[in-house]
């Protein structure tokens, strides 16, 4: 087979640029100002979509999704650490790690192009590409004695970094005049009471340092395909969207009025960078530009972060953005239904080149002008050539200062614990959230057996650790397991009752377990409760509805996902729920506008499909009908009721009795089989599993997120004495007082 015989579709040069955390609903008002006329003029001469990101929402699984088309469990990046195997301390995710090639490697093996990687998530070492790899550390490059001091194996070829050094920009560079566009009462800050000021120079010149090496790399005019990556949308987000309009009420109007206009600021700042990369890439060059996922902006956003690694991602909206500009892609068109594994098979088929049949996504085929899609290969990992990967077994020790600089920056942001000095903890520390992170895939993606497998340990090896016990009562319901959902929750909330009530998700959880045992009073009761405490959470008020719609109080069921509506427009699972509500109620014309809402925000719902299919069935609608009931059992193969539905429309509606015989058979085989698995589910859902002893919820809370047993000394009682002292009229009163608070 000749991988490189050119397509309709091919590409003359591509340009894939990354904005963590870019969110149409801060973009959408700057383009109707006019303020972003670059971002404004590709979708103009382009495509758009807002694109659903994955679960969890940790950007190093994130960003090698999207250059990869694959999900963390085939790709091998689990979190944002990783144990080191050299120094048995924990390190940040490397490229070493990865175990399927990017879309860089494919294009240079298949293409022969020239690639330049810039920033990208856990692209360090970087990787001997035939263009130039810039990984993360390169851009904490320091000066010592006059001599630039360049972190090992951060870029590749070495002597690239001779022309890119002087593209750095220092923070002791970043001049007022750099500033005060954005923060305009800059001069009036006191630096010695407030430290964002220095927080947005850091920032700022780390973003500015990106786009130095971009454009430098670019300038060279001898590269096929460039990947740059900026970080900088997200971190700025996380240090002042809670100043953003509208005010917050915890934020003070003198905070307000200082910081209220760097976002937009930023914003419009990242259009001016991608104007000079889109002028650098030339007329005939294809950009893509993408985020992994939104940012909370509005009433939504949340007053500081849990304690617990990766706390920042409560901030993170479900939908990032996806624009593409250029030859063979559609002009001013909106598409529907795309994820962040779609990016790299669609990057594939614009090149003319197959997708591997083990990518997790799909091409987007209705961004096309001519959607022709080579056949697909088994897999890309198995083509042999020159791929610019690592050669196996390569993982050179990196005892570089940088790499600690990194993990302190990402622990200060809240994404993971401090790694302090004990190395092994650290390692642990790494081990533990990766397995969290895997078990959130295999959640999301229908595998709760497999989370199953993975929580159990780590809610017997961490008993205090709140959210792993909430994770393990939800992989315990979504594999069937209710009575062992039921016992864990027992066991975690032992007065489990309505006087001394748990968190809202576990309300939750506990009234699925009871309607799910059949204890349909037990579910309400709890629900009911839960429904007069629930939270500015989108989320919660879909589960809200679902619990509802399950007991068949439709119209607490409405309430609720109407609700996550408001608060969220893009809540895909709220449309969904809805769109079941009017199906019940046989509002078939608010049912199909309900599921279309759905499906357009989020593709891969084989249930709204489903539901879409027959709002449009009972209103006569055939053709359509038959289009969603053929996408629903596209999605789940072994789907009893699309099935039917299909075996009736062929036999009455659309006469085709091949094809209805078809239909009708896979019906009766599968009914057959799901009526033999019901005994076996039935004693799954009664089957207790092993509950370790947990501490109370109280104790749980006093340790934190971030505690750990301590050796209790011969003769010691093992508890905790605080001593609080100092001058007279210095506080210790206060200080006592809080405490006992």
């Amino acid at each position: 087979m000749n991988l490189s015989a050119p397509s309709p579709n091919s590409l003359r040069r591509l340009l894939l640029i990354g904005w963590d955390a870019a969110d149409w609903q801060i973009i959408d008002p700057l383009l109707e100002a006019g303020k972003m006329p670059n971002l404004n003029r590709l979708i103009e001469g382009g495509v758009m979509a807002s694109v659903a990101t994955l679960h969890p929402i940790v950007s190093p699984m994130l960003w090698t999704s999207i250059a990869t088309g694959k999900l963390a469990d085939k790709h091998g990046i689990h979190g944002f650490t990783e144990r080191d195997p050299h120094s048995g301390s924990a390190r940040m995710a490397t490229s070493t790690s990865r175990r399927t090639k990017a879309l860089w490697n494919i294009f240079q093996q298949s293409l022969g192009w020239r690639c330049n990687v810039v920033a990208w998530w856990a692209g360090h070492p970087a990787e001997p590409l035939d263009g130039v790899t810039v990984a993360n550390p390169f851009f904490r490059c320091r000066k010592e004695n006059g001599k630039w001091r360049v972190p090992p194996h951060s870029i590749h070829p070495p002597e690239a970094a001779r022309d890119l050094l002087p593209l750095l920009l220092g923070i002791d560079e970043v001049d007022p005049s750099m500033v005060l566009p954005f923060i305009p009462r800059a001069a009036e800050i006191d630096q010695k009471k407030d430290s964002r000021l220095e927080t947005f120079a850091k920032l700022l010149a780390e973003c500015c340092s990106v786009q130095g090496v971009a454009t430098g790399l670019m300038e060279r005019d001898d590269w096929d395909f460039t990947a740059v990556y900026f970080d900088s949308i997200d971190h700025f987000a996380h240090a002042f969207m809670p100043f953003h309009p509208p005010r917050m009420e915890h934020v003070s109007p003198e905070d307000y009025e200082t910081y209220k206009d760097v976002m937009a600021g930023v914003y419009q700042f990242h259009d001016m960078m991608l104007g000079s990369l889109v002028a650098l890439a030339g007329p005939d060059a294809t950009v893509v530009l993408c985020s992994d996922h939104g940012f909370q902006s509005g009433v939504l956003r949340p007053i500081g972060n849990p304690r617990e690694p990766a706390g920042p991602v409560l901030w993170h909206r479900e939908f990032g953005i996806l624009v593409m500009n250029g030859p063979g892609l559609q002009r001013d068109e909106r598409i529907y239904g795309a994820t962040l594994l779609d990016i790299a098979p669609t990057l594939l088929t614009l090149a003319g080149l197959p997708v591997g049949r083990d990518m997790d996504g799909k091409p987007l085929l209705q961004a096309l002008v001519s959607p022709v899609a080579p056949e697909p290969i088994p897999s890309w990992d198995d083509v042999p050539g020159r791929d610019g990967r690592h050669p196996p077994g390569f993982d050179p020790e990196d005892a570089d200062e940088s790499a600690e600089e990194v993990l302190r920056q990402f622990a200060a942001l809240g994404y993971i614990n401090d790694p302090g000095t004990d190395r092994a903890r650290s390692a642990a520390d790494a081990e533990r959230e990766n397995h969290y992170n895997l078990a959130a895939v295999y959640l999301s993606t229908g595998r709760a057996a497999q989370a199953v497998a993975l929580l159990e340990p780590l809610v017997a090896g961490y008993p205090w650790e709140t959210r792993y016990i909430h994770q393990l009562a939800n992989a315990y319901l979504k594999a069937g397991q209710f009575r062992a959902a039921h016992d864990l929750l027992d066991r975690a909330y032992p007065k489990g009752t309505l006087d001394a009530p748990p968190p809202i998700v576990v309300m939750h959880l506990w009234a699925r377990a009871k309607q799910r045992l059949g204890d349909h009073q037990g579910a309400a009761e709890f629900l009911l409760f839960a429904t007069e405490r629930m939270l500015l959470s989108s989320a919660l008020w879909v589960e809200n509805g679902w619990l509802w719609l399950d007991l068949g109080a439709l119209q607490a069921a409405e309430r609720s996902f109407r609700r996550a509506v408001e608060l969220d427009a893009d809540a895909a699972a709220a449309f969904h729920g809805l769109a079941h509500l009017h199906l019940r109620r046989r509002e078939n014309l608010a049912a199909i506008d309900a599921a279309l809402q759905a499906v357009q925000r989020l593709y891969h719902l084989p249930r709204a499909h489903l539901c879409l299919g027959v709002a449009l069935a009972r209103e006569g609608r055939d053709d359509e009908a038959l289009i969603a009931f053929q996408r629903a059992v596209q999605m789940v193969p072994d789907m009893v009721d699309g099935h039917r539905w299909l075996a009736a429309m062929y036999a009455v509606r659309r006469p085709d009795p091949l094809r209805a015989d078809v239909h009708r058979h896979l019906a009766e085989r599968l009914s057959r089989e799901r009526a033999q698995k019901t005994a076996a589910r039935r004693a799954l859902a009664e089957s207790r599993r092993p509950i370790p002893d947990l501490p109370p919820a109280p104790e749980r809370e006093r340790l934190g997120n971030d505690a750990r047993p301590l050796p209790v000394p011969p003769g010691s009682s093992g508890r905790t004495f605080v001593i609080v002292s100092g001058l007279p009229r210095s506080g210790t009163s206060l200080m006592m007082q809080m405490l006992a608070a």
